[in-house]
This record gives C-alpha cells, sequence and structure tokens, in this order.
C-alpha cells in the first residue's frame, strides 16, 4: 500500500510541475512545447488512478 502511494505521489507531483512550467515558463520561448508538455501532463493522471488501485481487492 505504501509502494503505491508514493508512485501515486511521484506521479501527480510530476503532473502538476509540468502544468505549472509548461505555463509559467515554457511558453515564453515555445508555446508548442508547452502544449506538449500539458498533454503530456493530462495523460498522467489516469495511469496514477490504475497504479493507485492496483490490487486493491486483495488482502495485504
Amino acid at each position: 500500500m505504501r509502494r503505491r502511494k508514493l508512485a501515486y505521489g511521484i506521479m501527480m507531483g510530476t503532473c502538476l510541475t509540468l502544468f505549472v512550467l509548461a505555463w509559467s515558463v515554457v511558453r515564453l520561448f515555445s508555446p508548442p512545447a508547452a502544449i506538449v508538455m500539458s498533454v503530456v501532463a493530462m495523460v498522467i493522471p489516469p495511469f496514477a488512478a490504475v497504479v493507485a488501485n492496483w490490487n486493491v481487492d486483495r488482502r495485504e
């Protein structure tokens, strides 16, 4: 359980960092790169949810 929570936190932290960096720093230099970073950040939360709920039915 702890490993799943840690993985979820890292993935969501990465997502948040990508969004913040994309629209506060990167957009000043390259708007297309900021859009690509945002798209990548949008893909992360579904995978984070899958990781957080992996084997949740199993007793530990």
